[in-house]
């Protein structure tokens, strides 16, 4: 009997264990990790303060994404310099996949005319996941003003000039720009007070720090239906089908002016292609969920969970719209 064969044998065993075990423990190569993709819980980061449009939009496409990807997807709040700080976040964010975030017309399109050096570039260093939602801005005053519609905020603003100040969540937002193209077409004058969030904005608004505001609908219908606000009109180009009973500034005598509040999802540009893809299909997914539609309707925002490209040729056609209005005002960012 050869005795050196068991011990062949069992020399052979070791090795071959030693080798799955080195085998379990090397990296995963690029296109496994893709595959195991996510395995831990992801941050949805907002570049304005908690209770602003982007903050209700993320955690509530966020709850069903996150279910649908099996993993909790935790919202970080970075509000500050017109968004630029949350946004730079995401784009500057570890390329794994586990930190994307939402963000809005300014830091994604405007701040590049506004601003004379951002520490980002929006077209470069992040890469569209969907757009989510538009909702149309809603022109309002303090009840207690007694300004009943826009004729009447149109002559008080022609008549007292320099007068009245208006809010915005931020320099080169549409809540900005819509106020200032209107001021443009009737030919007065206010001052912009840019703010973190829209919550914050409503805030100087209903203490007179601020007279009147283009705001999302989200922020201020809830003060409108219990009479603490007017709503004078809606700042898209036709009725929207959440807010039917208030106008647009074209029926009310002020043609030109359309902008809407969108609100869309992005990643590092240096993602995995095929991780930004599940990321996007995702999100995708669950804006289109009923529930999550119904969620956003009643928040006043009609979903789009549209695919990247449409959401990177958008962002094209929203820089071709206000361009010429930020370079003719000089309107710098704050």
């Amino acid at each position: 009997m050869n005795k050196s064969r068991p011990l062949t044998l069992a020399r052979h065993a070791a090795a071959r264990a030693l080798m799955l075990a080195l085998a379990a423990a090397a990296p995963l190569s690029a296109a496994q990790a893709a595959d195991a993709w996510p395995t831990q819980p992801l941050k949805a980061i907002v570049p304005f303060g908690p209770g602003s449009s982007p903050d209700q939009v993320a955690r509530i496409v966020g709850e069903k994404a996150g279910a649908i990807l099996g993993q909790t997807i935790v919202i970080e709040n970075k509000p500050g310099a017109s968004g630029n700080i949350g946004t730079f976040a995401i784009a500057n964010a570890k390329p794994d996949g586990y930190t994307f975030g939402v963000s809005i017309t300014g830091p994604l399109v405007n701040n590049t005319l506004l601003f004379d050096k951002l520490p980002y570039a929006p077209a470069t260093d992040l890469s569209p996941l969907t757009l989510a939602v538009h909702q149309p801005n809603v022109l309002v005053v303090p009840a207690s003003a007694g300004i009943g519609n826009v004729g009447q905020l149109l002559d008080a603003l022609k008549r007292n000039p320099d007068k009245y100040n208006f809010p915005s969540p931020g320099a080169g937002t549409v809540s900005h720009l819509a106020v200032e193209l209107l001021l443009q077409q009737i030919g007065a004058r206010a001052t912009h007070v840019p703010y973190p969030s829209s919550p914050a904005a409503l805030t100087s608004l209903l203490s007179g720090d601020t007279q009147f505001a283009a705001l999302p609908p989200i922020a201020v219908m809830p003060m409108v239906k219990d009479g603490r606000l007017k709503a004078l009109a809606v700042t898209s180009s036709k009725r929207s089908a959440l807010l039917p009973d208030i106008p647009t500034l074209a029926e009310v005598g002020v043609p030109g002016i359309e902008g809407s509040a969108w609100i869309g999802f992005v990643v590092s540009s240096k993602v995995p292609a095929d991780i930004q893809k599940k990321l996007s299909d995702a999100l995708i997914q669950a804006i289109h969920d009923p529930d999550v539609t119904k969620r956003l309707q009643a928040q006043f925002m009609d979903p789009v969970g549209g695919t990247p490209a449409e959401f990177r040729a958008y962002m094209d056609e929203e820089l071709k719209r206000w361009e010429p209005l930020i370079k003719k005002l000089g309107i710098k960012g704050q």
